[in-house]
């Protein structure tokens, strides 16, 4: 049943299989936490190196004590034994002290993870495009939260609750100031005269793992990535148009608010250096 309703299978709190956390837990009360969703294809988490290093850094920006990573990797090798999955990693600051936003500096983080069945990545999607739409909401600039992966999801909710047409697969979300920043839950990347654009996410939005690792091919294959600031104007002049997650790797866009685009060489390239990677998993013990 929960395969079906696509719920966890497992859940373990603090290496304890268990679904009971508390109700003085900050990450429940106020968001005050992280996350990773990591793609488990075989015996090991893809990029999962990356994983860590984003929630150390994101700990780090909101002082929260980073977990032991040795023995994150453990409690994740458990979760993610046992074939394909999708494994969630929650890191919060851990049970309040006292009521209120104040820290008190001694709080134990709490880690949960969450495993998910998983088919892989859509094929059909990566092979053929997907069909995308432009948000009405706006993402708040807030360069102290800008870049990592915290709880506080909220304005990704109410995009999603625009659209129910089940032929679009993502939104694009700009910034109050008029940035293009990105999909829901992907980065998003353009071809432009030959140059491979992805916005600067400096104010707001999530620095993604897999658009760490694409910037990594594309420097590779000598195509020249820039990490800059992009509006409606750069995106309607787009050649080509790809999204990229931890899940999903890269999928072109083919329609932009009902304009066809093509799929072109450059997303293309990316995808054939990328496929190698996409069935590797990382060594958990290390």
């Amino acid at each position: 049943m929960s395969a079906l309703l696509g719920l966890p299978e497992r859940t373990w709190i603090d290496g304890v299989e268990t679904a009971q956390v508390s109700l003085l837990d900050r990450g429940l009360q106020y968001g005050d936490g992280l996350f990773e969703t990591m793609a488990a294809p075989g015996a090991g988490v893809r990029f999962l190196s990356l994983h860590l290093k984003r929630l150390a850094q994101g700990c780090e920006r909101l002082g929260i004590a980073v977990p032991d990573l040795r023995l994150l990797r453990r409690e994740i090798a458990t979760a993610a034994g046992g074939g394909r999955a999708i494994v969630k990693l929650i890191v919060t600051r851990g049970q309040a002290r006292a009521r209120g936003y104040a820290v008190s500096g001694d709080e134990e983080p709490t880690r949960i993870l969450l495993r998910y069945p998983w088919k892989g990545e859509d094929t059909g999607a990566m092979r053929e495009g997907v069909r995308v739409r432009i948000a009405d909401l706006k993402l708040a600039e807030n360069p102290a939260l800008a870049g990592i992966k915290h709880l506080n999801r909220l304005e990704q909710i109410l995009a999603r609750l625009e659209w129910d047409d089940a032929g679009i697969a993502e939104a694009l979300l700009f910034s109050h100031s008029g940035a293009l920043t990105s999909g829901t839950m992907s980065n998003v990347f353009l071809v432009r005269d030959g140059r491979l654009l992805t916005p600067r996410l400096d104010r707001c939005g999530v620095a993604g793992v897999m658009r760490e690792v694409v910037g990594t091919l594309a420097a590779g294959a000598g195509v020249d990535l820039e990490r800059c600031a992009l509006d409606l104007e750069d995106l309607n002049r787009a050649e080509e148009i790809f999204l990229t997650s931890a899940l999903t790797g890269i999928r072109p866009v083919v329609e932009l608010a009902g304009r066809r685009i093509a799929i072109g060489a450059a997303t293309r390239r990316l995808q054939a250096a990328l496929a190698p990677q996409l069935a590797h998993a990382e060594g958990t013990d290390s």
